[in-house]
């Protein structure tokens, strides 16, 4: 299976090559899944407002009478509906005969409303949007589209883990399950100064011009800051001879890639990432608020998102902590992984009241 960790951001360096992913259900090209709720004028956590606000999602499988089987995945960094319906296979771990999955667009995707596509406040003129304004966003589109009050199960990963930690304590009990897997409640020392390097590089490239472009630019250091950090040096130096360095870089160097208007929004929401903001910077103190059951999935070589604020917020609950250990680093997870369609599937199967 592919590994789908930021896929959707960087495909064009080492990822492109590697086997599509099987057992979708559907035509993962077929655009007719797409689906958008408006919400209009959406008022952020700054205070600021996203004109014409849209949330684009995916759905599979059927909603009950009783709207009490949904289970939400929002996206990862960079990444969309679907390429997590085209890459991630949740179908090996939610069974859409049972459940009914929403597959949601994170703010700042490309698809839901982004600097990208906002006609009205295009590029630099967007508004800078949190992890938090994303969460609303889906709340909205929940309540006000769906109708549905209550989630059997949140799951994402990576910035979609970011956003599964921050359900657990803006809406603490409108899921029973929460299941981030390399996501962090908050970013340690160590992942803000990778993603501040990765923010200054966007910052300093002439042709970004501080999101006042007319083509999208090519930025080769930010991409190749990305590869270098995505897995482990063990898996680069298995993977990559030397020979085929030059064929790398130059990969990277001509690739044009994803909007990067796009990119540097999502990355300043998650620099800004803390659920703790609300009570003094304390995690301890989250954890109190959190009532869903808590499945905690990371990867302890992990360089992208690193584990520790995770496990440490895990022994402050009553959370299940899985730990992979593997040279793919932030790409370990892979619903195909015995482990993780055990330990994944038996808490959603798990009916006890919370």
């Amino acid at each position: 299976m592919k590994n789908f960790a930021l896929i959707a951001l960087f495909t064009f360096i080492a990822l492109v090559g590697h086997a599509q992913s099987k057992g979708v259900r559907g035509d993962p090209d077929d655009d007719k899944q797409q689906q958008f709720a408006n919400l209009g004028d959406f008022k952020l956590q700054s205070g600021e407002v996203i004109q014409d606000c849209r949330i684009g999602y995916r759905t599979y499988g059927h909603l009950n009478g009783a709207k009490t089987n949904a289970i939400l995945f929002p996206t990862w960094f960079g990444g969309t509906a679907k390429d997590i319906e085209q890459y991630a296979t949740p179908w090996k771990v939610v069974d859409t005969i049972r459940y009914f999955l929403i597959i949601v667009d994170a703010l700042g995707d490309g698809v839901s409303s982004s600097p990208s596509n906002s006609i009205r406040q295009h590029g630099p003129n967007f508004p800078a949007f949190s992890i938090v304004d994303m969460v609303e966003s889906q709340h909205q589109l929940l309540t006000r589209k769906l109708g549905i009050g209550h989630l059997h199960a949140i799951m994402g990963i990576s910035m979609g883990g970011m956003q599964a930690f921050q359900w657990a304590v803006s809406y603490p009990v409108f899921a029973a399950r929460i299941i981030p897997i390399v996501g962090s409640p908050r970013l340690s020392s160590y992942d803000l100064m990778g993603y501040s390097i990765f923010r200054k590089i966007i910052e300093a490239d002439t042709a970004f011009n501080r999101g006042n472009y007319s083509v999208n630019p090519v930025i080769a250091p930010a991409a190749m800051l990305i590869e270098f950090g995505i897995t482990t040096p063990e898996f680069k130096v298995k993977t990559m001879s030397r020979d085929s360095f030059a064929v790398w870089q130059k990969q990277v160097e001509t690739a044009r890639g994803p909007d990067w208007n796009d990119t540097y929004y999502q990355t300043i929401a998650i620099v800004g990432h803390d659920i703790s903001k609300p009570y003094n910077g304390s995690l301890k103190e989250s954890a109190k608020h959190v009532r869903a059951k808590m499945l905690i999935i990371v990867s302890q070589q992990d360089h992208m998102v690193n584990p520790l604020p995770a496990i440490e917020f895990s022994k402050l609950l009553p959370a299940k902590l899985v730990i992979l250990d593997s040279d793919l680093g932030h790409e370990a997870p892979n619903f195909d992984d015995q482990v993780m369609q055990k330990n994944i599937i038996e808490i959603l199967r798990d009916d006890r009241q919370l």
